[in-house]
């Protein structure tokens, strides 16, 4: 078995999720006591969303390749970013490291392909789904997305920040969520790509008639795929 590092902290609510879908996955292959040979550097999500408001991604840049390069000397044999935005700096931490870093983008994109889709509605923090980093990945791989309107991105903004990454679940927002499903459903969007790693605390398959794709749970299954030695997960570029 093949040493998962993965950076987290951003935020540990969805670390969490990581760190159990992983070792779940891998004892259900491998039967007995099995789990993952993983090391985790858990970042203080304060500091970085302190950085994201200020646009400061040169400084959130050196954080996260110092945690890929502290996991690598620990003897990670891949990296993995456990937050969808923080892939705008992928391409820095791939270029630091001499170990593949596994994008959340590329897996996920991966399922959308292999279910036929070829647009899908993202959601995410609003420079997921403002930026062009992850549109842009995902439009490499032949998908094209269609992201809700400004006082949408603003609520789903909200949800995340103030409440998701605080481990609050309300009722009240899965409805707002579900409701601009239904708006991205509309403008033609075929699955829905729950672009921030703490959505699937708030929202599953149940709460949409489109298709949805858990960047989680395709991020943290795709270590493991790599870790047992079957890759299905491209590095970043």
């Amino acid at each position: 078995m093949k040493t998962i590092g993965l950076i987290g902290g951003m935020s540990w609510e969805s670390t969490a999720l990581y760190y159990q879908t992983i070792n779940r996955e891998v004892a259900r292959r491998l039967g007995g006591l099995h789990s993952a040979s993983l090391n985790l550097i858990s970042l203080n999500f304060e500091e970085i969303a302190r950085r994201q408001r200020s646009q400061d991604w040169d400084g959130m840049s050196r954080i996260l390749v110092d945690a890929a390069q502290r996991l690598e000397e620990g003897g990670a044999q891949c990296v993995l970013i456990g937050t969808n935005t923080m892939h705008r700096l992928a391409p820095d931490v791939q270029s630091a490291i001499g170990i593949p870093l596994l994008h959340i983008a590329d897996v996920t994109a991966q399922a959308i392909n292999a279910n036929g889709l070829r647009v899908v509605g993202l959601l995410g923090t609003r420079f997921t789904m403002e930026q062009p980093f992850y549109v842009d990945r995902l439009a490499s791989h032949g998908i094209g997305c269609v992201v809700p309107d400004e006082p949408a991105r603003a609520e789903v903004h909200r949800i995340i920040f103030d409440e998701l990454c605080k481990g609050q679940i309300l009722g009240s927002s899965r409805r707002a969520l579900q409701e601009i499903c239904a708006g991205l459903a509309s403008r033609g969007a075929q699955g829905i790509v729950l672009g921030c790693t703490e959505l699937p605390l708030i929202l599953g398959a149940d709460d949409t008639t489109l298709p949805i794709f858990d960047t989680t749970s395709l991020h943290a299954l795709a270590a493991v795929e790599f870790a047992l030695g079957a890759t299905g997960a491209t590095a970043a570029h």
